[in-house]
């Protein structure tokens, strides 16, 4: 069963942009949408794992660094003709705080 935790303020996350939070072995990254919705993402790329938080975050979606894959930030999934996914994580905000489900 997860837990909610707090992780930051909205405003600690750079708009179109991320910050990545340390979790037992791996590393998350919440990335803030223009519009301020933040989604949750294991920061790692399916293709060759590199790292989702220093990619570009354009609309719902963000491009790996690396190779240049998109993945969409509310699922995970790589957007096609590429495949495979990386993890994400419950969410939200309330108050201008960020929680995180663990």
């Amino acid at each position: 069963m997860s837990t909610w935790h707090k992780v930051c303020r909205l405003e600690e996350i750079p708009l179109r942009g991320s910050r990545v939070v340390p979790h037992e072995e791996v590393s998350i990254a919440l990335f803030r949408t223009a519009d301020d919705t933040v989604f949750a993402l294991r920061d790692a790329c399916p293709h060759k794992a590199g790292p989702l938080s220093q990619g570009i975050v354009h609309g719902y979606r963000v491009t790996c660094p690396l190779h240049g894959w998109n993945l969409e930030l509310s699922s995970g999934e790589a957007c096609a003709p590429d495949e495979g996914s990386t993890t994400t994580y419950p969410v939200r905000v309330e108050n201008g705080v960020v929680l995180l489900a663990l």
